[in-house]
């Protein structure tokens, strides 16, 4: 699918998705863009954050906007201050946490897009009530080329 026209989101029409104790606010999503990036801004709660994990489809970057955020880098976790840009090619380890005590908010883009109907697939699991099942997160996570792993630090 091409676009040929300019797409504007303002944020009062931007959808928001829950899951993962994180909001994601939907600035462009892969449909918006023919399937080239989604873009939104993550919202993080005071310790919160992914568990080590990789994409096999995406290229991702991170900017942190309101806040210091730590990030898995090479199996360490290290400080990244506001406004930082942080890249992780796919195939590489990488998480991150909100290490404050109000919630982190990132700008957030995978190349290709795609990582939003992940996250949106991965919503209804999270809103069934209860903890979700995390098998089955697993397995939505593997149909869109994300895996979670062992590594802990």
């Amino acid at each position: 699918m091409e676009f040929d026209n300019m797409i504007v989101r303002v944020p009062d029409n931007a959808p928001t998705i829950e899951a993962f104790g994180d909001t994601m606010i939907l600035h462009l999503s892969s449909n918006d863009t023919g399937g080239r990036l989604s873009l939104w801004t993550n919202i993080t709660p005071a310790g919160g954050g992914p568990p080590p994990h990789y994409h096999e489809n995406e290229d991702e970057w991170f900017w942190p906007i309101s806040g210091d955020a730590e990030f898995l880098i090479e199996g360490n976790w290290s400080k990244v201050p506001a406004r930082s840009a942080v890249f992780a090619p796919r195939g590489c380890v990488h998480a991150f946490r909100n290490p404050n005590q109000e919630p982190l908010e990132m700008m957030i883009q995978t190349i290709p897009g795609g990582f939003d109907e992940f996250f949106a697939e991965c919503s209804t699991e999270f809103s069934r009530g209860g903890a979700p099942n995390m098998q089955t997160i697993v397995e939505i996570s593997a149909r869109f080329g994300i895996y979670y792993s062992d590594l802990q630090t």
